[in-house]
Order: C-alpha cells, then sequence, then structure tokens
C-alpha cells in the first residue's frame, strides 16, 4: 500500500502546489464523478474543470448541494441504487474514468440500518461498476475509508499500511466489499482500479454535522462560543482520540492521480503523515480564530 503525503499544517490558509508527477501529461477526458455535489466531490469537479476535462456529476442530493457544483458542469440527479437510471446516465455521458465518492457515510446510521447502509454503499456501487463495464469505461477511482476499515485500534499503536483491515462497522464492512469487489473487476474484466481510503478529510464547504469533520465541528464550536469536546479520553485531561487529518485538495490530487492511472492496482491511503489529538486540533483552531474557549469531556 503507498502513501500520498505533502498535506498543509491545520490552521494554513496556503494552497497546496500542484503534484507535477500526479497531473502532467493529462489529456482531455470525459469524468463522471459520483457524489460530485458532496464536500470532497466537488472539489474533484473544480479541479477537473480547471484542468480542462469534461464532467458529469451524479448526485442524488440527500447530503450534497447543488450549490457546489461549478457553472458548466451538468448535475443528474440519480441514485445509485436506480440501476436503470445509473446504467442510462453512464451510458449517455461514455466516460473515460469514474471517480466515485457518492456514499451514505454514517457511521452511526450504518449500525441502526445496515441493510440501507448495504444498498447504498454495496449494491449501488455494484450498480454503477456494472454500468461502467457496459460503456468500456476504462478506469475506475472508489473513495474507501482509512478509518473505520481497520477497525479499533489499540491505545499507544497507529495504524499503518501493514494493518490489516477489521472492520467493526457495517459501513466499514461494506467498504471493504466493494474494494474486494473492485479487485475481481480488475482481475476478471480488466477494468483499472484505484482505492483511496481517506484519513480525516477537512477543508472548504465541510458540513459541521459529519462524524470526520472534526476540524469544521470545532471551528463552527469556536465561532458559537461554545466549548469543545473532548473524546476518547482514557483519563480526564488528556488529549483524546488521536486522528490523522488531511487537506481535501491533497484527496483531490490523489484522486486525479487515480484517474491518471497512476494508482493502478493499488490502495493508496491519502493522508498527512503526522498525527493529531483532539485536544491539538482544537487548540490550533482557538490559535486560528483568536478565541479562547474551554474544553470538556
Amino acid at each position: 500500500m503507498q502513501e500520498v503525503r505533502g498535506s498543509i499544517p491545520l490552521g494554513s490558509t496556503k494552497k497546496p502546489e500542484a503534484s507535477t508527477e500526479c497531473e502532467s501529461g493529462l489529456s482531455h477526458m470525459k469524468v463522471l464523478v459520483t457524489g460530485g455535489a458532496g464536500f470532497i466531490g466537488s472539489h474533484i469537479v473544480e479541479a477537473g474543470l480547471a484542468r480542462g476535462h469534461e464532467l458529469l456529476v451524479l448526485d442524488n442530493l440527500s447530503t450534497g448541494l447543488r450549490s457546489n457544483v461549478p457553472q458548466g458542469v451538468d448535475l443528474l440527479e440519480v441514485d445509485l441504487r436506480d440501476a436503470k437510471a445509473t446504467l442510462e446516465a453512464v451510458h449517455k455521458f461514455q466516460p473515460d474514468a469514474i471517480c466515485h465518492q457518492a456514499a451514505q457515510a454514517s457511521v452511526g446510521l450504518s449500525m441502526e440500518r445496515p441493510a440501507q447502509d448495504a444498498e447504498n454503499n454495496v449494491v449501488g456501487s455494484l450498480n454503477l461498476l456494472e454500468a461502467a463495464l457496459a460503456s468500456h469505461v476504462k478506469t475506475f477511482v472508489f473513495a474507501s475509508t482509512g478509518g473505520a476499515i481497520y477497525g479499533e485500534i489499540p491505545t499507544g499503536t497507529r495504524a499503518t499500511s501493514a494493518t490489516l483491515p477489521a472492520p467493526e462497522s457495517p459501513y466499514a464492512v461494506g467498504k471493504l466489499a466493494v474494494e474486494n469487489y473492485l479487485r475481481l473487476y480488475e482481475r476478471n474484466q480488466g477494468l483499472k482500479t484505484s482505492i483511496l481510503r481517506y484519513a480525516n478529510v477537512y477543508g472548504p464547504r465541510q458540513g459541521s454535522g459529519g462524524e470526520a469533520g472534526v476540524v469544521s465541528v470545532f471551528l463552527n464550536r469556536e465561532l458559537n462560543g461554545q466549548p469543545l469536546p473532548i473524546f476518547a479520553q482514557v483519563t480526564r485531561g488528556d488529549d483524546g482520540c488521536v486522528r490523522d487529518y488531511v487537506y481535501v485538495e491533497d484527496v483531490v490530487r490523489a484522486n486525479w492521480f487515480g484517474v491518471r492511472g497512476n494508482a493502478y492496482s493499488s490502495a493508496i491511503e491519502p493522508r498527512n503523515g503526522s498525527w493529531n489529538e483532539h485536544a491539538e486540533i482544537g487548540g490550533r483552531g482557538v490559535r486560528a480564530i483568536g478565541a479562547s474557549r474551554e474544553t470538556s469531556v
């Protein structure tokens, strides 16, 4: 498994520099982005438009926003669970590559409604894969998870590229299932696939309600004068759970790296490469805003 490094520090406003290795030599392509009205997907669409590619967004708008889709890019309101509508959309556009970001992204909801989670994340992905094969799509990039897929990591240790998946939620089970389906489609059907196991992504347009949106949650609470909750403390006063955070533009570059085909037959972890406790994230948010807030368990 490979790593993509080079994230900017938390709290920085500097845009990451373009990666020549990942982005040079890309000829004009037709790329379909599912979930392209969402947080990460809309940034991928923006980057593709800036590179001169032709893009189409498929999104059921259950969490995405039309306003996130750049002008000049068509949006089709399609639910991937609808196999016929998915097939028709892919067939009509005839993309060179598919960038699959759409998902039911709540671990908690997956625990409450595992069948609904599987319908969205597994069945929907299979419908998209079948449509890709029928339309002779060359490359398929899949947004997996770099946190939930490894399960609970023992205190004092870190997940690495050598850590075996040990999913403990229907959400993570579904993501791993799609990864394995992709490997089968690659081996048996010749579809080039790239798997991106995201760490905790942060950046512009991120909502403050997601389970992985610690940065946006903390900043929102800072701005509203609310205390910052610190989770997973072993003892009162410690810095809480440890996570890796990656800026959205780095994830965007990893996706276009996969679209180009450079991540062929790999599971890539776009990550910062450094680990941050919840209390440290909260402290950086305080300094960025210039406020002073208490933290709470």
